[in-house]
């Protein structure tokens, strides 16, 4: 029996990391390892190339980059652009919520076995979606301003600062911090700070980047 080919590409910035995937990766029959790479330039590259791989396999975090910013890009090439493998340390369902919305095939975590990744790669090949952690869809996403005070309130800054840097009044921060506690269910600026912190929220490209106009998928 023929055993249809599936090509796979790596991006990923831990080059031991990397190669010891594709191996792994390598000794599947179906599976060949075409590609791997290490920033978001050359993530690009092998997504609109003239041959691209059937499944780009993605890490969040690349250097000082963001893997997730190639969802985000232009698609510079319609006709076969690769199936998208989030491949991530990062458990956090904002990214995954992210990916899904901006039409990733797949979301796993690096902690999962490597039979979870390979599954998620066959999936993504066939045209189907496979996410290891349940994208968080309920929470509406950050508007500008919100992301602007969370930043500031990350920092340290109180609300009055925060306002000062802004322009605004002090009860225009406080409204929007009401908000932020009863969109998010904390109860102080503290725990909203350290959570923001803890799960990444403003590393997550905002959500009109991707516009939801590279969603495949419903819920």
């Amino acid at each position: 029996m023929t055993v249809e080919i599936i090509r796979v590409a790596i991006v990923d910035d831990h080059p031991a990391l990397r190669e010891g995937t594709a191996g792994l990766l390598a000794r599947e029959p179906d599976l060949e390892v075409v590609d791997v790479v290490g920033t978001l330039d050359e993530a690009r590259a092998l997504a609109n190339s003239e041959d691209p791989p059937h499944v780009l396999v993605l890490d969040i975090r690349l250097g000082g980059e963001r893997g997730l910013d190639l969802l985000a890009s232009p698609r510079v090439t319609e006709r076969r652009r690769p199936a998208i493998v989030v491949w991530t340390a990062y458990d956090v369902p904002q990214y995954a919520a992210f990916a899904f919305r901006a039409g990733a095939a797949a979301f796993v975590v690096k902690t999962a076995p490597t039979s979870e990744l390979i599954d998620a790669i066959r999936h993504a090949a066939a045209g189907r979606i496979h996410f290891t952690i349940r994208p968080d869809l309920g929470g509406r996403p950050l508007s500008g301003r919100e992301r602007e005070i969370l930043s500031l309130l990350v920092d340290g800054l109180s609300n009055d600062e925060i306002a000062g840097t802004l322009g605004v009044i002090t009860r225009t921060v406080e409204a929007h911090l009401t908000r932020l506690y009863e969109n998010f269910d904390v109860r102080s600026r503290t725990e909203l700070a350290a959570r923001a912190a803890r799960e990444g929220w403003l590393e997550v490209p905002p959500q009109d980047v991707a516009g939801g106009k590279g969603a495949r998928h419903g819920p």
